[in-house]
């Protein structure tokens, strides 16, 4: 408990010198919105027992609000209909979801090669990298690598919690406390909320070239999990593990990014968990406005191993639209069956409003 306030104090003690600041401040909003139309058979299966078409639409706001030259409230608001990532595809039903990504205060400081902020509220995970390129706009393909998700992998919602990162010259890092796991994300309104820490650091060894490492610790579960038996040990007791390597490649026409993430759930009813997984991907930008793109990823759960494949071809048809067609498939470890999906995605993004003010 010592450690967690003294952190707290560490983080916030910059924030002392604060008067003085004579800058522009504003409001910026911008959003990303996004169309698909989906084909695959895994949509007439149980429990969905739909039809092999489908349409989905997914919308993210980002309203930024700049106070002075070192405060900022930031948001990402996220809509989307169900089904529209792949994983929903197992999901009954239709309906539209509203998520908060990211909803938090900051403070920034920066020097000559470096730089510091501070940003406490809904936060997006430290783990991995990928959250960084969930942008439809930023994603060369159209679904996000297997080893991410909204449970029992590395998050893509918020966390709710405090966060600090770091960069001087070619090294960057970050460490977040947060008020659940990357495994179960859970509300501050929850039961089952307990401290985990989570942190990463990257060094950029050439222009364009980064690698990284990133982690958590802390306790996973919560009496809410489907795997949360009777006679379970108290959650608080069952701390969980992650470590995830990064890899960032950037030259010429290419662009490469790579994880590797391993997870380990304790248990004492029932046998560890420990799930391994990881992904490669590849763009190649073949003109102005085309480009193809491919991805390469697995996770496996205690030795059963899923992959995923998946291409797309990209058309920028202006400075705020983008098409992607793309192709995946799904291979499951246990059966060997694989799932063919097709999607086509309509990309635009818009910015309503700029205002700047004294």
């Amino acid at each position: 408990m010592q450690l967690r306030f003294g952190y707290l104090f560490i983080l916030f003690l910059p924030l002392i010198p604060l008067a003085g600041q004579d800058v522009h401040s504003g409001l910026d909003i911008s959003a990303t919105v996004s169309g698909e139309a989906i084909y695959a058979n895994q949509l007439t299966e149980g429990p969905r027992n739909g039809t092999p078409e489908d349409a989905a639409f997914r919308a993210v706001v980002y309203p930024f609000l700049r106070l002075d030259e070192h405060w900022t409230v930031e948001g990402a608001i996220q809509v989307s209909s169900n089904p529209y990532f792949t994983e929903d595809f197992t999901t009954p039903g239709h309906g539209v979801r509203t998520r908060i990504l990211r909803a938090n205060v900051g403070y920034s400081r920066s020097w000559k090669s470096g730089s510091v902020s501070i940003h406490a509220g809904q936060l997006s995970s430290a783990v991995g990298s990928f959250n960084l390129r969930y942008d439809d706009a930023v994603n060369p393909l159209i679904d996000m690598p297997i080893i991410y998700g909204y449970w029992t992998k590395i998050t893509t919602m918020g966390v709710a919690g405090i966060q600090t990162d770091f960069t001087q010259g070619k090294f960057d890092a970050r460490v977040q406390f947060v008020n659940s796991a990357m495994m179960d994300p859970r509300s501050i309104f929850d039961r089952d909320q307990y401290g985990n820490w989570a942190g990463g650091a990257g060094y950029t060894i050439l222009p364009g070239l980064r690698v990284g490492i990133s982690g958590s610790r802390g306790p996973y579960l919560s009496r809410q999990w489907p795997n949360f038996f009777a006679g379970e040990a108290n959650p608080n007791r069952l701390p969980g593990s992650s470590v995830c390597t990064e890899l960032q490649f950037a030259r010429g026409h290419w662009n490469i990014e790579g994880e590797w993430d391993w997870m380990l759930m304790p248990y004492h009813v029932i046998p560890f968990t420990r799930r391994e997984g990881g992904y490669i991907e590849a763009k190649r930008v073949l003109a102005p406005r085309w480009y193809v793109a491919a991805r390469d990823g697995y996770l496996s759960t205690n030795g059963d191993c899923q992959q995923a494949y998946e291409m797309a071809v990209g058309f920028r048809a202006s400075a705020h639209e983008l098409i992607k067609m793309g192709y995946e498939v799904e291979r499951d470890g246990n059966s060997g069956k694989l799932t063919p999906i097709a999607m086509v995605q309509f990309v635009t993004t818009v910015h309503p409003l700029s205002l700047t003010w004294r």
